[in-house]
């Protein structure tokens, strides 16, 4: 496996035409490695997200490249770049995005399905990422008998359910109190980090520095700084 995840170069993205255009990224190009915990952070507003969804396949740039393992993503076929998020990315979002109507462990089950898994081989599956969480005696519960901590462990479980090279969590703490969110960030540090995937965090909380190998800093679309963690 090579040692850079991800490589951009000159991302624009823009929204509307004319008048009414507003530019979300400008010239934006930055590098992540595996190994590395490399967090985007700035003001609501300065693009961060947008980013996060270009890197990931979910929104084309209107210019620049995304080189993922040293492939073009966005030279790929709608089918190929549905394979890629699938077996490339975990996404962790804001708001968990948790089936009300499913138990914990379908929920994290979904990936497994969609590969082709069999019902019952991705329910056993499932439980084993929900235990790698510490909610293997949750599996049976619906999302909303969980606490907010729990219920961004059962989104962790899920997007590391297709073992993705890559993990990207957006706000990951931003509905957590401190503590929480501390926690969180600290158990994906520890347990899901490490050599051979790299993990992208977009968030506003300083209080979770602590974890980042980088933090780059965004502003109305650029890449303004560049922080490297003391060690």
């Amino acid at each position: 496996m090579p040692n850079t995840a991800i490589q951009a170069t000159g991302l624009v993205k823009w929204f509307g035409e004319g008048e009414a255009r507003t530019m979300a990224l400008r010239e934006v190009s930055l590098e992540a490695q595996f190994g590395e915990m490399v967090y985007i952070v700035g003001p609501s507003g300065s693009g961060k997200t947008t980013l996060l969804s270009v890197l990931s396949g979910i929104l084309r740039p209107n210019e620049g490249k995304v080189l993922v393992e040293g492939a073009d993503i966005w030279r790929l076929s709608p089918d190929q770049l549905a394979d890629f998020r699938l077996g490339k990315i975990g996404f962790v979002f804001q708001d968990y995005h948790l089936f009300p109507r499913l138990t914990t462990a379908e929920n994290v089950a979904i990936p497994l399905i969609l590969k082709r898994k069999n019902w019952e081989e991705a329910i056993h599956e499932a439980e084993k990422y929900l235990d790698i969480v510490g909610l293997k005696s949750r599996a049976g519960l619906a999302p909303v008998k969980l606490s907010g901590g729990e219920q961004q462990r059962v989104a962790i479980a899920r997007a590391i359910a297709a073992q993705p090279d890559i993990l990207i969590l957006d706000e990951p703490t931003a509905s957590l109190d401190g503590d929480t969110g501390h926690a969180i960030l600290s158990f994906v540090h520890k347990n899901i980090l490490n050599k051979d995937r790299c993990i992208l965090v977009v968030t506003h909380d300083d209080r979770i520095y602590e974890f980042a190998t980088r933090i780059l800093n965004m502003e109305d679309g650029r890449l303004n700084g560049l922080q490297e963690r003391p060690v």
